[in-house]
């Protein structure tokens, strides 16, 4: 089955991030490098992708046919997504193994989501 491991940051846990010094970064940015090469050598790592500041992102609605969009920083967010991982693993529990290990989830929130595997599942 596949799930969606999402990593939400709030600006403060940016702010502390960047704080930290170079070397303690590093080692979390290293962290990341070796999840996705253990998990593409278990065959369980689909896709994983950082994204960039949360502040360059759009919101898009439609309404009556017209496309209106906002720019960001938005006041009212208080979690934005930072980066994702989709796994491909045995189970739930395997899913919340891998999404607990992540530094991210002492300084943020850590969401797993199981995929629809078709639109029939949303039924």
């Amino acid at each position: 089955m596949k799930y969606l491991i999402m990593i939400y940051l709030n600006p403060e846990a940016r702010a502390l991030w960047e704080s930290f010094p170079e070397s303690e970064r590093a080692a979390g940015l290293t962290f990341h490098e070796e999840l996705k090469a253990e998990l593409a050598a278990s065959g369980e790592l689909v896709r994983s992708e950082a994204l960039v500041d949360w502040s360059q992102a759009k919101r898009v609605l439609v309404h009556e046919g017209r496309t209106q969009t906002t720019d960001g920083p938005f006041a009212e967010v208080k979690e934005f997504l930072a980066g994702f991982y989709l796994v491909d693993c045995v189970s739930l529990d395997r899913a919340v193994e891998i999404a607990a290990r992540m530094p991210e989830s002492g300084l943020g929130t850590v969401e797993v989501r199981q995929v629809m595997e078709s639109l029939a599942d949303f039924r």
